[in-house]
């Protein structure tokens, strides 16, 4: 809106200088006036193109600043989605989460179909039959840290690029049916503070954005308190080669 009023201004102006010359200025102090016009359309040329220009640039930079951002949430859920397959629950104690990777185990389970003698009938007049179930066995287990072995999750907590901030974590639980309470988790950072310094409207912008391609909303965030979910709020091209690695 800014770039369309001063295009608006300037048409104004260069029109009112043009009238200006011709109603009043003497022929021989008519360069004057080019050369200020000539400075105007200069100035304005600039002012297009950095108003074109600034939207790219935005968009390209937030996406550099949002990738570490994005790759420590997705560690995050990892060790949540870990830590909940071994305890049944989500938690939001930081080092006790990261004790867990260096120290837990998780157990390696195998599913086989058997085959079992099943009364059909009553205790008086038994009616034995075969029938086919499915039996899981734990047959062994294996630390957690194997899969972080690649991954710092010893500064996951951290928000990259921002010195001495933190990832907040909360836990909650959400009915999913009637009599059905399921654990959930998340854990977010505001906006606000990755793009601190660039464009203030266009970071406002940002912080409303509602569309498919963009990280809806003020925070980058995973997991949710209002539904069972572990997924990001960020588009898929983050999860692609070249975005965030997985």
């Amino acid at each position: 809106m800014s770039l369309i009023l001063m295009i608006v201004g300037a048409i104004l102006v260069a029109v009112l200088i043009a009238y200006v010359i011709v109603k009043y200025l003497p022929l021989k102090l008519r360069w004057l006036p080019s050369i200020l016009l000539l400075a105007l359309a200069i100035y304005l040329g600039v002012k297009i193109f950095d108003g074109i220009m600034q939207p790219i640039l935005f968009a390209k930079e937030k996406v550099e600043r949002y990738k570490p951002v994005i790759k420590s949430l997705k560690i995050i859920r990892d060790a949540q989605v870990k830590y909940y397959d071994v305890t049944g629950k989500y938690t939001d104690n930081k080092q006790g989460l990261i004790q867990f990777i260096d120290t837990a185990q998780l157990a390696i389970t195998e599913t086989n179909t058997v085959v079992k003698r099943v009364n059909k009938g009553t205790s008086w007049a038994p009616l034995m039959v075969d029938e086919e179930v499915r039996v899981t066995d734990t047959i062994g287990y294996e630390p957690v840290l194997k899969y972080f072995k690649d991954k710092d999750y010893k500064t996951m907590f951290k928000v990259p690029n921002l010195e001495g901030t933190e990832f907040e974590i909360e836990v909650g639980e959400v009915e999913k049916v009637p009599g059905l309470v399921v654990p959930t988790f998340r854990a977010r950072t505001p906006k606000t503070a990755i793009l601190d310094g660039l464009n203030k409207s266009l970071v406002k912008q940002e912080l409303e954005a509602i569309e498919t391609d963009q990280i809806n909303g003020e925070y980058v965030s995973v997991g949710s308190l209002e539904e069972v979910s572990t997924g990001g709020n960020w588009p898929p091209f983050y999860d692609r080669k070249g975005g965030v690695e997985k």
